[in-house]
C-alpha cells in the first residue's frame, strides 16, 4: 500500500480524539473494579495510525489481548492489500493480477468483505464501487506524483478516466462460495477496497477481541472508530468528529463528540488525503458519475453498529447529494449520519444527536 505520506497528518488528531472523556459519572461496573487503563499504538497496518485504548485487569492480560488484536489487523492488512503480495497469501493484489485469466482461491474474509461491498454498491446507487480500481488507480498515481512534485502537479486526463470506467461493472466480480474463489471476468478490471476494507477489518478484529475477553476498549484505525463496552465507571467511550474547516469553528479541533459504546463511527472527508493543482485541492473521494472529487460536502460521519457498513456508507453518502443521502439513511435500520456542508453548516439525520456526548 502506498498512502504513507499522509499518516503524519493524522497522528496528532487521532491521539487527541482518543483522549476525549465521556461526561458525567456512571454507576460503575463491579466486574471491572480495579481494572487499569492501557493503550497500544501501531503504525504497520493499513498505512495509518492505529490506536487501541482499553481497560484490563493486569498489564499481562492487556499485552496478550493487544498482541492478538495486532496480529488480526496484520492479517487483514495483507488480505486487502491491492499493491503488494505476500508469501503464502492470496490477497486482493493476487486477484487483480489474475483478472480475466482465472479464479483465485482466497480466505473466507475476502469473500465476506466483497459481498458486503457489492451490497454497498446497490444500497448507495453505485456511489461506492470496489470494482472501480482501474479508474481510481489513475487518480492515485496523479495524486502521488503531485505530492512528490507539487510544481508539476496535474489532473488526470478525462479520456483516460472514462476509458478506465468502462471496466468497473461489479457484475464482473464473480464470487464462488462453494469453491472459495474470486474471479474478475473483465481483464482490465481492478479492485480497490478503500471504501470498505479498513472498516470491515476493524469490525472483525473488534468482535474477535471481545470474544477473547477484551470487553472495554476503543479502537481507532486511521480514524475508523469502534467502541466495545463501556469504561469501568459506566461512562461511554467517545470519539471526536474532526473539524474539516479552517474558516468555520476556528480553533476547534472537533465539531462534535460522539458516544461509541458498542458502536462504530466513521468519517469521510476532503481535508486529509488530497493534492493541489493550480491552487485547487483535489481529494481522494471520487464521484463515480463525474469521475472528479465529489464536491457536495467537506465531511460526512456515519454512526452504526458495524464498522464495515459505516465505511461503505460514509463513502457513498459523501458522493451523493444531501436529499438522496438523507433518504438512504432513513431507509436503513440503526444508521445515523452527520453531514458537514461546504458553507460550515451541519445537518443531522433524525437520530444522530441522541448519540452526542452531553456536556
Amino acid at each position: 500500500m502506498k498512502h504513507a505520506h499522509w499518516v503524519r497528518r493524522l497522528t496528532a488528531g487521532l491521539l487527541a480524539s482518543l483522549c476525549l472523556l465521556a461526561a458525567g459519572c456512571g454507576s460503575g461496573d463491579a466486574d471491572m473494579r480495579g481494572w487499569e487503563k492501557y493503550s497500544a499504538y501501531w503504525f504497520d497496518v493499513f498505512d495509518t495510525v492505529t490506536i487501541l485504548t482499553g481497560y484490563a485487569p493486569s498489564q499481562e492480560e492487556w499485552d496478550k489481548q493487544a498482541e492478538a488484536m495486532h496480529q488480526d489487523l496484520l492479517y487483514y492488512h495483507k488480505l486487502f492489500d491491492i499493491y503488494n503480495t505476500y508469501e503464502g497469501v492470496n490477497n486482493l493484489a493476487t486477484v487483480n493480477a489474475a483478472a480475466g485469466q482465472e479464479p483465485v482461491a482466497v480466505d473466507e474474509p475476502v469473500l465476506d468483505m466483497l459481498e458486503m461491498a457489492l451490497e454497498g454498491y446497490e444500497k448507495t446507487g453505485g456511489k461506492m464501487n470496489v470494482a472501480a480500481g482501474s479508474m481510481l488507480s489513475i487518480w492515485h498515481d496523479y495524486r502521488t506524483a503531485g505530492l512528490d512534485d507539487p510544481d508539476n502537479a496535474a489532473l488526470p486526463p478525462m479520456d483516460q478516466l472514462e476509458a478506465a470506467m468502462a471496466h468497473t461493472d461489479p457484475a464482473n466480480v464473480q464470487i464462488d462460495r462453494e469453491a472459495g474463489t474470486v474471479y474478475l471476468a473483465d481483464p482490465d478490471m481492478r479492485l480497490d477496497v478503500g471504501s470498505v476494507g479498513k472498516g470491515y477489518a476493524v469490525e472483525q478484529v473488534a468482535r474477535a477481541a471481545e470474544e477473547r475477553g477484551l470487553t472495554s476498549f476503543l479502537l481507532s484505525v486511521g480514524g475508523n472508530l469502534r467502541g466495545v463496552g463501556h469504561k469501568p465507571d459506566g461512562t461511554a467511550w467517545t470519539g471526536g468528529i474532526e473539524n474539516p474547516w479552517t474558516e468555520y469553528f476556528a480553533g476547534e479541533s472537533y465539531v462534535q463528540v460522539v458516544n461509541v459504546e458498542d458502536a462504530a463511527l466513521v468519517t469521510s472527508g476532503d481535508y486529509q488525503r488530497y493534492y493541489t493543482v493550480d491552487g485547487v485541492n483535489y481529494h481522494h473521494l471520487i464521484d463515480m458519475d463525474t469521475l472528479m472529487p465529489a464536491r457536495y460536502f467537506d465531511a460526512v460521519a456515519v454512526y452504526t453498529d458495524d464498522s464495515g457498513w459505516a465505511d461503505c456508507l460514509s463513502t457513498g453518502l459523501f458522493c451523493m447529494d444531501l436529499e438522496d443521502g438523507q433518504a438512504l439513511v432513513e431507509s436503513l435500520d440503526n444508521v445515523e449520519a452527520m453531514w458537514m456542508l461546504t458553507d460550515g453548516a451541519i445537518v443531522y439525520s433524525e437520530g444522530f444527536e441522541a448519540h452526542l456526548r452531553q456536556s
